[in-house]
């Protein structure tokens, strides 16, 4: 409800436009048929999806199988993109199907059913002399679950960077609903020049600063005015 699809496919399809040698991999995990048909109809890289109807095993056996395949091709020096939605619910499907460990963290979790999850995640990484694995994935907050609030914040961190999309402004209808303050990337310093850094963490201060829903009015009305990214950036240093 806060606009992740389309983010998803706005971001799929800046990989497919920006790096069309990456191979580009959608892999929907215990997803509506909807949101699958839609995907596949989108027409962007490879769907790969085991809808909600089908069995936990299933959702962890195809999500096994992707990332498998991915590793392969990272051996061969394939650059490989894996959009994954979602975490969470791939998360929830190991605590159903593995072997438990006998202890219960909070919200009903095992304690070792984030370990494959963990796993998956982290095996994105550039291969010396080889391809690249870069993974993009969803996890869900302000569900009412404890349990994906403990897979929410078991999580939160390890990605080098971090998108949160906020309910409240897609409830007013602003899309992107971007929450500013709580999105970000680390080492961007390593992504850009010095004055480039120098002018995002310029513009991100005066975003912050201000009320949610008026930091994304703003930004939008700046990049509406701005033709470039670099010229958004040049007027705000």
């Amino acid at each position: 409800k806060a606009g992740k699809t389309i983010m998803l496919q706005a971001v799929a399809e800046g990989v497919a436009l920006n790096h069309p040698s990456a191979i580009l991999v959608i892999l929907l995990v215990d997803e509506r048929p909807e949101e699958v048909s839609e995907m596949v109809d989108w027409g962007r890289g490879e769907v790969v999806a085991s809808s909600f109807d089908l069995s936990h095993e299933r959702h962890v056996a195809v999500a096994d199988m992707v990332f498998e395949h991915a590793r392969r091709q990272v051996e061969l020096g394939k650059d490989v993109v894996i959009v994954l939605d979602s975490l969470t619910r791939l998360a929830r499907s190991h605590n159903t199907t593995g072997r438990g460990s006998g202890r219960t963290m909070s919200g009903g979790l095992d304690a070792n059913a984030l370990a494959k999850p963990k796993g998956l995640f982290g095996a994105a990484r550039a291969v010396p002399e080889g391809g690249s694995l870069t993974v993009i994935a969803t996890a869900l907050i302000e569900t009412e679950s404890r349990m994906d609030d403990v897979i929410f914040e078991e999580f939160k961190g390890t990605g080098n960077s971090e998108l949160r999309l906020s309910r409240a402004l897609a409830d007013r209808r602003l899309y992107p609903a971007v929450d500013v303050a709580a999105s970000g990337t680390r080492r961007e310093e390593l992504l850009a020049d010095p004055p480039t850094v120098a002018a995002k963490q310029q513009l991100r201060r005066g975003l912050v600063a201000l009320p949610p829903e008026k930091a994304i009015d703003v930004l939008l009305a700046q990049l509406r005015r701005a033709k470039t990214n670099a010229e958004l950036l040049a007027s705000v240093s």
